[in-house]
């Protein structure tokens, strides 16, 4: 009797674990890669790169300081703002 338990309680738990396995591939993973490469994105920031901002803001930083950047959005206007409010890097 005791194998017979055995493969009940396989048999019970299998379709949770694939359950889990589909989840993490389909799910966590891909949201894990994406925050990595979000990461080297925003550290791979430097002066005089085109960016986006989440609120759809084009500019140029002039100014990269540790969290906060400078960003010229037109002639002699900049403003400053948290290197994680940038987007993307803008289209060339």
């Amino acid at each position: 009797m005791g194998e017979q338990q055995v493969g009940t309680l396989l048999g019970l738990f299998l379709p949770f674990v694939i359950m889990l396995v589909f989840f993490w591939l389909v799910l966590i993973r891909p949201q894990q890669k994406q925050q990595k490469q979000r990461q080297e994105m925003l550290n791979s920031l430097a002066k005089g790169d085109k960016v986006v901002t989440w609120g759809g803001i084009h500019g140029e930083i002039t100014v990269l300081k540790e969290d906060v950047l400078t960003l010229r959005i037109a002639d002699k206007v900049e403003i400053k703002l948290d290197r994680s409010g940038v987007q993307s890097k803008a289209k060339k």
